[in-house]
């Protein structure tokens, strides 16, 4: 029980011993879930971080997958920002992250193919695809002719 001035507040449920009875109306806000910072090592690992948010979700996406070789991958991902620019690359590590492709050649392939690949994310919109104008033939030339 929760008392003020010998008034009741709230009542908790009874818990065995060791166990905490916690309500979360009484905390301000939304529970945080903690979070280990990441513990830079490397100069590329620096560089990489220093991408921002989608790089550090990216990131700990990758570890909590048990990606092996990470180091290498993250060498080649930040090399791709001098071809590819910063934006685009941000962005191909936001949808690699969210289909869970954690390897420099899935970011490459994505980069590769993002004028081209629409994004699932947005149900109900028209796709705009730059596709190349074709000719266009009525039916009535494909019809068949008749055999004498």
């Amino acid at each position: 029980m929760l008392a003020y001035d010998g008034r009741q507040i709230d009542r908790h449920p009874l818990m065995a011993p060791g166990e905490v009875s916690i309500k979360d109306e009484h905390y301000k806000g939304k529970p945080r879930v903690p979070a280990r910072a990441i513990r830079v090592r490397t100069g590329t690992e620096r560089a990489f971080i220093a991408l921002g948010p989608a790089a550090e979700a990216f990131l700990r996406s990758a570890a909590a997958t048990g990606s092996s070789r990470l180091a290498a991958e993250l060498a080649d991902i930040v090399a791709l920002e001098l071809s590819w620019g910063r934006d685009q690359l941000l962005t191909a590590l936001e949808r690699a992250t969210r289909f869970r492709r954690f390897k420099a050649k899935d970011v490459r392939d994505i980069l590769a193919a993002g004028w081209l690949a629409p994004d699932p994310a947005a149900p109900g919109k028209t796709l705009k695809l730059n596709l190349p104008e074709v000719p266009v033939r009525p039916l009535s030339a494909y019809a068949l002719e008749e055999v004498r």
